[in-house]
């Protein structure tokens, strides 16, 4: 048991619940920095890596609240797109885009490929960064492909055009099965595993 508290670096909802889920599973207690008490402003994500904007954003909470923080930074990487959107997953679609906008775009790029060309990986980047200057890193990916239309109810994100290799949408799983074989679900117990050996 890791006898902790940590911030997360986030104001999305969906990703603080899906952190908070699987970091709870393994005795890390998280909450925002609002719920700390903290006003946090997220930083520019100016990194050109999935890791480098994950540490942006953990060490800026870090210093926000003085407390250890974990960010992640997490994207698609569509094969037939040459790894795009990337790093610029959550904005893709312009300034003023939402998941709606994002994943539209997605679909119009994608419009006529065939299943067998629509591979696609979710990558995730977890940080943790604490007040001493010690970072803790982990990376972990999620194969899948992208649908030719949303399915499902569930999820966030990407997750409505996201298939598993056994034909399953992201947004169709339950939480608990989306935790065990997402690219978030296995990097945070990653990291987690890392935590609780720097404790030792």
């Amino acid at each position: 048991m890791i006898d902790m508290k940590y911030i997360v670096a986030t104001h999305n909802k969906g990703k603080k619940a899906e952190l908070e889920r699987i970091l709870n599973a393994v005795g890390i207690e998280v909450m925002t920095a609002d719920e700390a008490g903290f006003v946090y402003d997220e930083p520019e994500e100016t990194g050109t890596t999935f890791a480098e904007n994950a540490y942006i954003k953990a060490k800026a909470a870090c210093e926000c609240c003085n407390m250890p923080a974990i960010a992640d930074d997490s994207g698609l990487c569509v094969d037939y797109l040459d790894g795009a959107p990337g790093v610029y997953t959550a904005r893709w679609a312009g300034p003023e885009c939402n998941s709606g906008t994002n994943i539209d775009k997605l679909l119009r790029e994608l419009d006529g490929v065939p299943h067998e060309k629509r591979g696609a990986q979710f990558v995730c980047s977890m940080c943790c960064v604490f007040p001493d200057g010690r970072v803790i890193e982990a990376e972990c990916d999620c194969e899948g492909f992208i649908a030719t239309e949303r399915v499902g109810e569930g999820g966030f994100g990407y997750d409505p055009v996201f298939l598993m290799p056994d034909g399953r949408g992201f947004a169709e799983v339950s939480p608990e099965i989306k935790d065990e074989v997402s690219h978030r679900g296995k990097a945070i117990k990653l990291l987690a595993q890392k935590l609780a050996e720097m404790e030792k």
